[in-house]
């Protein structure tokens, strides 16, 4: 007999939990919460920092030995958009290897590896802000965050996947912390 009383409470106990449960989903109706910047959809749909890292053409350990983050001065944009403000025929000329979308022109954390990268050239040397050449006598890997410091700070999203990138690099190619270079207004 208790046994039968304890199990009619526990069935009314989920009965009711699942009751409140759904009240409060149809409440919420087609508004979902917002996704924050750690949300696993988010992530499932983005490229896998470690597909980022590759490159069609073989990847040679010395060539690279620093990492330059920089914003790019725009609200939004990607690879394309920033290839046509900066008055280039062809979106393969960017002068950056890695763009990090704001959600802007396409997804947010969204990783664009450029053409440069797929091709393992380094950029244009009179375009960076930056010493190019790092002390370990590698180019620099420069990622271009789509974001003005004034106007569009960068997303949350664009920040953890800028890191997580740098990791990636930093761990395949070697790279020490002192040659990372970050922009001063950084999170």
């Amino acid at each position: 007999m208790i046994v039968e009383s304890r199990e009619a409470k526990v069935f009314a106990a989920l009965a009711i939990s699942m009751t409140v449960g759904v009240v409060i989903l149809q409440s919420l109706g087609n508004n979902p919460p917002s996704a924050g910047a750690f949300c696993l959809s988010k992530y499932t749909r983005a490229v896998p920092v470690e597909e980022a890292v590759m490159s069609r053409a073989v990847q040679p350990r010395g060539l690279w030995g620093s990492i330059e983050i920089y914003y790019s001065g725009t609200m939004s944009g990607n690879i394309q958009q920033l290839a046509f403000l900066n008055g280039l025929g062809n979106p393969e000329d960017i002068n950056c290897h890695y763009v990090i979308c704001n959600g802007l022109g396409a997804g947010d954390g969204q990783i664009q590896p450029t053409e440069k990268w797929q091709r393992q050239e380094p950029v244009n040397r009179d375009w960076v802000s930056h010493e190019q050449q790092s002390n370990n006598g590698g180019h620099a890997i420069l990622i271009c965050v789509i974001a003005d410091v004034e106007d569009a700070r960068p997303t949350r999203m664009q920040i953890k996947v800028t890191e997580e990138l740098v990791k990636g690099l930093s761990r395949k190619f070697k790279i020490k912390q002192e040659a990372i270079h970050y922009p001063a207004e950084w999170q």
